[in-house]
């Protein structure tokens, strides 16, 4: 029997964007998708989970998150599996190991030189060398309508989540893992082992794309949740 429970898909953003940056994607489920901004839903990313999951009003979520909204997606599913029937994850490495002085560094750098220097030094070179320098332009905004508190509070998050590599291989949902050729962060070769890890996991591999495929590469992107939305429906 096919389960009727609601479908719904959640959006977790990267740093240092917002919500918003999924709007070429929401409208694949329009009446069904939440797309929250993450900052002011707590200081940790289990904190943002939690709080995410309080505004998803689905039973069955497809869970889509890209870099920290990744790591977000996978505390999700670790704070409650039943709710979580796809994870999608973008730009997203399960492990994790404290890098406390990359931290401090990313810190310092937005608070002594502001935003957009830790935009040019910290976020502009995860895009594709092949990307639209507009849609670039469009991202560094985005980037600079967030406060500096907001950021460092991402920042922050980011570099203390908990390590969660050994839910690849007890989580008994399809994963998706997507990630461009261009991006080094986690890479290709870390998603390819992540998704070897899953036992329902797979792979798609952007060409001439970076780390924010949702706004580089959004037509490849839409074709892959449409096609988890049809296979979960």
């Amino acid at each position: 029997m096919a389960d009727r429970r609601k479908l719904e898909v959640l959006f977790l953003h990267a740093l240092p964007l917002d919500g918003t940056m999924w709007d070429g994607q929401r409208g694949i489920l329009p009446a069904a998708s939440c797309a929250p901004t993450l900052y002011a839903l707590g200081e940790t990313v289990e904190e943002w989970a939690a709080e995410a999951l309080k505004r998803a009003k689905g039973d069955r979520l497809i869970v889509v998150g890209c870099s920290v909204g990744g790591s977000c997606a996978l505390e999700l599913a670790a704070q409650a599996p039943e709710r979580v029937t796809a994870l999608v994850l973008i730009g997203t490495k399960a492990e994790h190991r404290p890098e406390p002085r990359l931290q401090a560094a990313a810190l310092e750098t937005l608070h002594r030189a502001g935003m957009e220097k830790a935009w040019e030094d910290y976020w502009a070179p995860l895009f594709s060398p092949a990307a639209d320098r507009r849609i670039v332009a469009a991202a560094k905004q985005l980037a600079l309508r967030q406060s500096p508190s907001d950021i460092a509070r991402g920042i922050t998050a980011f570099h203390t989540r908990p390590s969660r590599h050994r839910l690849l291989s007890a989580f008994p949902r399809p994963i998706i893992f997507v990630t461009g050729t261009d991006d080094s962060a986690p890479g290709v070769n870390t998603n390819a082992m992540q998704a070897n890890m899953a036992p329902q996991g797979s792979l798609h591999i952007i060409p001439e794309c970076g780390h924010y495929v949702s706004l580089e590469q959004p037509a490849p992107l839409n074709t892959i949740l449409s096609e988890m939305i049809a296979a979960r429906s």
